[in-house]
Parts: structure tokens; C-alpha cells; sequence
């Protein structure tokens, strides 16, 4: 369940895909119907920022240690990390817009940094 330009995260790779640069990453599962609405708009903002940002699915089932790490505890939650940072958290399903104003932002303040 993940487009061309999004990646899939488990244990082995979250840590050096999150170290560096922004990277929204959802948290699913296969049997979350929210989730699997909102798989097709995390595809196309993986599409639309690709090489700008890294998106990618962690699958909560599959990757439990990582979702409590990050205290996700209902989903589809969606989080915008910065440098290995929690910048900006989403649940639920949110309009398209709320995530890429999100991203736009961390992206204006890197470029102007």
C-alpha cells in the first residue's frame, strides 16, 4: 500500500530515514479503513515533493515498537519530522492542504536558513 515515491519504514531503516532533512511519515495498519483513504493523498504528496521530502508508511502491526515511540495510539496519525524531530503531528484524516502547508513550511524556513 505505498506509491511509487513512498517509502516503507520498518525498525531496521526509520532511523537513518528520519535523521536528516523532512519526512512525513504515516502510521497504518492494513485493516484501518481511514488509513486506506488516506493512502492515496500521502502517495500524491509523495509524488508532488519528491526529492524535496522523504514520505514514507510505517505499518503499526508490523512496527508496534515504533508506533509507541511516538505515542500513537489511535490512526491513521500522520507526523511531520524535521532533522530527527517531531515537528508537526496529524490524526485522523486530515485535507490534503493541511499536510503540504506543513511541509511548505519546514521547506520555506530550510531554504531561507
Amino acid at each position: 500500500m505505498a506509491g511509487k515515491n513512498t517509502l516503507t519504514f520498518d525498525d531496521a531503516t526509520f532511523e537513518q530515514a528520519v535523521s536528516q532533512g523532512p519526512v512525513l511519515v504515516d502510521f497504518w495498519a492494513e485493516w484501518c479503513q481511514p488509513c486506506r483513504v488516506l493512502g492515496p493523498v500521502i502517495d500524491e504528496i509523495a509524488d508532488e515533493f519528491a526529492h524535496k521530502v522523504t514520505v514514507g508508511k510505517v505499518d503499526v502491526d508490523a512496527n508496534a515498537a515504533l508506533a509507541q515511540r511516538f505515542g500513537v495510539s489511535s490512526i491513521p496519525t500522520v507526523i511531520l519530522i524535521v532533522d530527527g524531530k517531531e515537528h508537526k503531528r496529524f490524526v485522523g484524516i486530515n485535507p490534503k492542504e493541511n499536510y503540504t502547508e506543513a511541509i511548505n513550511g519546514v521547506l520555506g524556513s530550510v531554504s531561507s536558513a
